[in-house]
């Protein structure tokens, strides 16, 4: 049994692997205040729900973009679950090879994505979309190697900052409107959050398509994924587990790393 963790800006997703089954999943909302007893005796309620025992698990991994909550996880996982815990980063033998000028940059949520990616399509060229707090275009070529990509706002971010900087325009839901042309204020607002978004994500995977010696598949995932992939024509594929999956894989090859050099 392992325990993946995947901590956003926005949300902390984790899962529980039995082997290569995902068997269970839970999402709570970052908080940076709270401590790893708050977190852990929440964690211990999710165990119970679904007849889990905290001495259950063999391995914990972490991808975290929030340096504040490392620490916290690391000692939630000494104190609850008896564990060390793997936390990606420099260092960490994820099988991708990071062609970026500065590899200790490349956020571990991003490095999680391209080996759970290059995992599911080997020998392909991949564009991984992860719809988060940000939207980030993770590039993979067909030999492993991570190549680069780009960041641009997430689509609640782009609303969020709409709605507290136009002090006559409400806030909406982010669903798409009946037309692209909206005929009130709340369905033009809709139209350009919804539209105007599916436009940014298929300009951005027709330039960085160009890039590529052959065409590459463009996947999804992340808490948009679903809802902005009907609205993109070029994305082929929705992941929605693609981090905890590129977790649960990393955790893998350290582990088998470990064992063959006598750790």
């Amino acid at each position: 049994m392992l325990l993946a963790i995947d901590v956003g800006n926005t949300h902390i997703v984790v899962g529980v692997y039995e082997n290569e089954h995902l068997v269970n999943k839970w999402r709570m909302a970052t908080d940076v205040a709270k401590t790893a007893d708050e977190y852990g005796v929440l964690l211990c309620q999710l165990f119970s729900s679904s007849n889990l025992s905290s001495s259950a698990f063999d391995g914990a991994v972490l991808s975290c973009v929030v340096p504040p909550l490392v620490s916290m996880w690391q000692e939630l996982c000494q104190k609850f679950l008896k564990l060390d815990l793997l936390v990606i980063g420099p260092g960490t033998k994820s099988g991708i090879q990071i062609v970026y000028d500065n590899p200790r940059e490349v956020g571990a949520d991003r490095v999680a994505n391209a080996a759970g990616a290059q995992f599911l399509y080997e020998n392909e060229n991949i564009i991984a979309v992860d719809f988060g707090t940000a939207t980030t275009f993770d590039c993979i070529s067909s030999d492993g190697k991570y190549i680069g990509g780009a960041i641009s706002p997430g689509l609640s971010v782009a609303a969020d900052a709409l709605y507290k900087a136009a002090a006559k325009l409400p806030r909406v839901e982010l669903t798409p409107p009946p037309h692209p042309i909206g005929k009130n204020t709340v369905d033009s607002i809709r139209s350009g959050l919804m539209f105007g978004y599916a436009a940014l994500v298929e300009g951005m995977v027709s330039r960085l398509s160009a890039q590529f010696d052959s065409p590459p598949r463009v996947i999804a995932t992340g808490g948009f994924a679903s809802l902005l992939s009907e609205q993109c024509d070029t994305i082929e594929d929705v992941v929605p587990d693609l981090t905890l999956n590129g977790l649960r894989i990393i955790y893998e090859r350290n582990r088998k790393a470990s064992s063959k050099s006598g750790k």
